[in-house]
């Protein structure tokens, strides 16, 4: 089938998956970034901007593409797991790609309760509210928006990503006059240096990560396009424009905020455990920046929240079509999606409740599973899946090979 020049084109729902991904990526974890990212000295950082762009783009595209890899178009990937590995393979890989997503899911409920609650506090000077009712008031408006139909929450989140993209921008550029070359007389050690790229690509990967987005992403493009090949072309366009977006803005605003702090102020705010914002406005006195540290993390928790749900939703949905087996035909697609809504308000609202501290571990130990789906298993199917196998004989392949590798061993050697 030709492809005419105008269907080619960049059209407005690219730009709006394109801001989703980005939105999906950005979650609070970016006001951390730069302490965690720039604790390693600025040569180190400076290396890993140059890698994390391809890295982000290749690895996003690998999947994308395993996705539209399936005969049946609109499979979402629990389906095409199980049509390119088999019954059991899709099985489990069903419940690891939910196990990895959920507890993510967990953490912004629970977190966007603690930024509402502490920014009524600290900022607006008023009482703490009922935390039981504040959770399922803002738990319950989030789920209410997925259950509309896609074009509304792609329309929500552009709007939500609009102001942050505005305000990482604002913040960098503000920041500019604080630079300071403290960090850059710091250098280290070839064998420091070496590690100091080690641990802190996860930390970059799982800072750029959209890939619970990727499979409803990848069946949107399906639905838009038709045409096999022209969706596939429109995915890995608006892919590299994401990993664009999220390169240009998330590492600026990284880098702009390492220059402005010393390497002792870093460990300090490390050992604080606050975010980059907070510590600023306390070193500078500044108000504004305090009052900017909660919108962001509202923004960013929000637009992060719907990626994430598309692809725990996915995950739990596909986990109870594949344990009915025979009986999946009659399932009722929009019920299960309602009951899938049910589930998540009842244990995103129980742990936002209970407030634990633990979410953060149980997050990283998702951290290998999400990296061997992402970077994994989409470079095994493009060597062993018939249908994968025009993308062979690529060097990118090897390059999202060893970088998954080295990002999964990081992320073990963190935990132990």
């Amino acid at each position: 089938m030709s492809l005419d020049n105008n269907s080619k084109k960049w059209s407005k729902f690219d730009i709006t998956w394109m801001l989703n991904l980005f939105g999906t990526a950005v979650g609070a974890g970016v006001l951390f970034l730069p302490i965690n990212a720039g604790m390693g000295g600025f040569w180190p950082l400076v290396l890993m901007a140059i890698f994390v762009g391809p890295m982000t783009y290749l690895a996003h595209q690998g999947l994308s593409r395993f996705v539209l890899s399936s005969s049946k178009p609109g499979s979402d990937i629990t389906e095409v797991v199980e049509e390119h590995f088999g019954k059991t393979a899709g099985k489990l890989i069903t419940l690891l790609y939910f196990f990895a997503i959920f507890p993510i899911l967990l953490i912004y409920g629970n977190g966007i309760t603690n930024t509402i609650d502490s920014f009524i506090v600290n900022q607006l000077g008023l009482p703490s509210p009922n935390r039981v009712i504040l959770s399922f008031v803002l738990i319950a408006s989030l789920i209410s928006v997925m259950l509309m139909n896609e074009k509304v929450m792609l329309k929500l989140t552009e709007l939500l990503v609009y102001p942050l993209v505005f305000i990482l921008f604002a913040l960098s550029i503000y920041l500019i006059p604080e630079w300071n070359t403290s960090m850059l007389s710091q250098l280290p050690t070839t064998g420091d240096f070496i590690k100091t790229l080690w641990i802190t690509i996860p930390v970059l990967v799982f800072s750029f990560n959209h890939s619970p987005a990727i499979s409803a992403f990848s069946q949107s493009q399906q639905r838009e396009y038709q045409d096999p090949e022209l969706a596939e072309k429109h995915a890995s366009k608006t892919l590299k424009g994401a990993a664009t977006i999220l390169l240009v803005f998330v590492m600026f605003f990284v880098f702009s905020c390492v220059l402005t702090l010393t390497p002792e102020e870093l460990v300090a705010a490390k050992a604080q455990n606050i975010s980059i914002l907070s510590f600023l406005a306390n070193k500078f006195d500044n108000p504004y920046i305090s009052y900017l540290g909660p919108l962001v993390a509202f923004l960013a928790i929000t637009s992060s929240f719907f990626g994430h749900y598309l692809g725990a939703r996915e995950g739990l949905e596909g986990l109870y079509i594949k344990l009915q087996g025979e009986n999946a035909k009659s399932i009722n697609r929009k019920k299960l999606n309602y009951g899938a809504a049910i589930f998540f308000l009842f244990t995103l609202w129980g742990v936002a409740i209970i407030n634990p501290s633990i979410l953060g571990l149980i997050e990283s130990l998702g951290g290998p599973i999400i990296a061997m789906i992402l970077f994994i298993m989409p470079m095994y199917a493009i060597r062993n899946v018939p249908a994968m196998k025009r993308y062979q004989g690529k060097f990118s392949n090897v390059f999202v090979t060893i970088m998954g590798l080295i990002a999964i061993s990081a992320v073990v050697y963190g935990l132990f």
